[in-house]
């Protein structure tokens, strides 16, 4: 279950403690977060919403090592990975995060199996291996029929998929989806939520998503609200989507 108290030690799979985040603008000081603690254990689908500028993708970038906070530390599996180096760093990320952009971030000179391919060229996997690998995320998201398609040739929630399949392919700890359904469509983002909540109910797999979006949000078992870098609500029940 979700936590955003803590109460002594956790064995939860993410431990987040005393967070912050400052970013200097002249002689201002913007606080983006303020002594942020969060518990997310595995196989839990958590939503954070709230206001532009809220501090919801600084922290969805802070869990996935793409930054680092001003103080504070984030644990994820055991591994303290506010004290890893940049090199540490983009090992950990290979192995434990998958992300799920709003553009999809999919290269465009690559068709859509290279691009999912991608995460696997940083692992010793052979050939015949990673092509294992990418034929069965692709299949997992509905899009084995678009393997040799470029992502010009593809509709946005074909795209999206593509993209999920990238973030799936090296079975990552848990997935960070940084409003994924921002770019599509009503019918397109429904069918990318349903997608992303077979992966966390069928699956098992944890996932964080950041949305402006109530009816994406309504899927997440908990929903955090952020206001100035500071977690002020907690609904813990699903609703039915």
């Amino acid at each position: 279950m979700v936590s955003v108290d803590v109460q002594g030690s956790s064995n939860a799979l993410i431990q987040v403690r005393s967070l912050e985040k400052t970013y200097h603008r002249g002689s201002e000081e913007l606080h983006v977060l303020q002594r942020l603690d969060l518990d997310v254990e595995a196989g839990d689908f958590v939503a954070f919403m709230g206001p532009s500028g809220s501090g919801k993708s600084t922290l969805l970038n802070l869990l996935g090592g793409l930054d680092t906070p001003t103080s504070g530390s984030i644990k994820v599996a055991g591994d303290e990975i506010t004290r890893l180096s940049a090199g540490e760093l983009t090992q950990w990320r290979a192995r434990h995060v998958g992300f799920v952009f709003q553009m999809y971030n999919l290269i465009p000179v690559l068709t859509a199996y290279q691009n999912v391919e991608l995460p696997l060229l940083l692992t010793s996997l052979s050939r015949s291996e990673r092509r294992r690998h990418v034929e069965a995320a692709m299949a997992l998201v509905g899009v084995a029929d678009r393997m040799q398609h470029y992502p010009g040739q593809l509709s946005g929630g074909q795209g999206q998929r593509v993209g999920i399949a990238r973030a799936l392919v090296a079975d990552p700890t848990f997935l960070l989806c940084d409003e994924p359904t921002g770019d599509l469509d009503r019918k397109s983002a429904d069918e990318i939520m349903d997608l992303i909540t077979r992966l966390s109910e069928e699956q098992g797999k944890t996932v964080l998503l950041v949305t402006h979006d109530p009816l994406a949000a309504q899927r997440a078992g908990a929903v955090l609200h952020l206001e100035k870098g500071v977690l002020v609500e907690a609904a813990i029940a699903r609703t039915a989507g």
